[in-house]
């Protein structure tokens, strides 16, 4: 065997792993990102139209994944419910009613955290077979780990099943609400709408482009094993400079007479919550036991792989456009 023979195959073969999914990535990119970006130019009811879409979509798939571990009409009233709930907050932010989608995002929480105290009463009703005692099974009898089976009989559960299902789908709304207001609210501004959430967006891709190209050619040590194991410091480094350069680019086409130094440093701030998003979206399919949300984007997985960091940058940027004033672009 020559010199050297022992070692030249597998680091041949090892970059190959690393760069599977790349192509089907980047082609799912050119399919969606037009489409994507004429509606944040247009702005008005079609970005409405676009955000509700997006809306109902993450609303079906934290559905679909957080209420795995939910009981029997639970998941039945969240999944049906779930969905129009997001969008009803999505159109009156549309519609310039955004305090109004707040109070309806902030009762649909409630509503879904005390859906098992709802549905209780209707799973008795229709199943007759039901022992007595049942009748008066409250939440609180939940916690003492008496609930009726699939048949309609009682049957013990682990004592905070019903509480841990509850709160993790009410936890959607606003994890996936917010975000669509704050969007919403951000593109109105007649003045810096459309540069402030172009700014928002570039610093999302950015970060995310930049993690996966460094990453997958530096690699080095995790970053978060546990949570994410192919995520790496390297990759977090490269993607809070790619952001930092893509807030730089924007603020250059929408502005001029801004300091570079400060675009690039609350772009990496902006980068660095957008990174806590991803691995946010990353723990939570952990603890829900599954790898993709969805397979609704070739290469991605679900709308809600891909959108994660949004989740967690729009409300920021909101917050930061409401410091700063109506009309007045994030980097000034």
């Amino acid at each position: 065997m020559p010199e050297g023979s022992g070692v030249s195959g597998p680091a041949l073969a090892e970059p190959a792993p690393r760069w599977r999914d790349l192509t089907i990535r980047v082609l799912s990119a050119l399919v969606l990102l037009p489409g994507a970006l004429l509606c944040v130019w247009a702005g008005g009811y079609l970005f409405l139209v676009i955000v509700a879409v997006a809306g109902l979509v993450l609303a079906h798939e934290w559905v679909d994944i957080a209420g795995r571990e939910s009981v029997d009409l639970a998941f039945f009233w969240a999944f049906f419910w779930f969905p129009p709930l997001i969008c009803a907050a999505v159109v009156l932010a549309g519609l310039g009613r955004v305090e109004a989608g707040l109070v309806v995002l902030s009762i649909g929480t409630l509503v879904m955290a005390l859906l098992p105290a709802i549905y209780q009463p209707w799973k008795v009703f229709w199943r007759p077979r039901t022992s007595f005692r049942l009748l008066w099974t409250r939440p609180e009898d939940d916690a003492a780990g008496l609930v009726l089976g699939e048949h309609g009989e009682a049957r013990k559960i682990i004592p905070d099943t019903l509480l841990r299902a509850r709160f993790k789908i009410a936890f959607g709304v606003p994890y996936i609400g917010l975000a669509a207001v704050a969007l919403l609210w951000l593109r109105a501004d007649p003045r810096a709408g459309l540069a402030n959430t172009l700014f928002v967006l570039a610093i999302v891709w950015g970060s995310d482009i930049g993690a996966y190209m460094v990453g997958r050619l530096a690699g080095g040590p995790k970053l978060a094993p546990a949570i994410s194991p192919g995520k790496t410091w390297s990759g977090a480094a490269g993607g809070l400079v790619s952001a930092a350069l893509a807030g730089l680019v924007v603020a250059t086409c929408f502005s001029s007479g801004f300091s570079p130094s400060h675009v690039m440093e609350l772009a990496i701030v902006l980068g660095f919550v957008s990174q806590a998003g991803d691995l946010l979206e990353s723990m939570l399919k952990r603890r829900f036991g599954v790898k993709d949300s969805g397979g609704i984007i070739p290469g991605h997985g679900g709308l809600l792989d891909r959108v994660d960091a949004l989740l967690a940058v729009a409300p920021a940027a909101a917050l930061l456009a409401l410091s700063v004033g109506r009309g007045v672009v994030l980097w000034r």
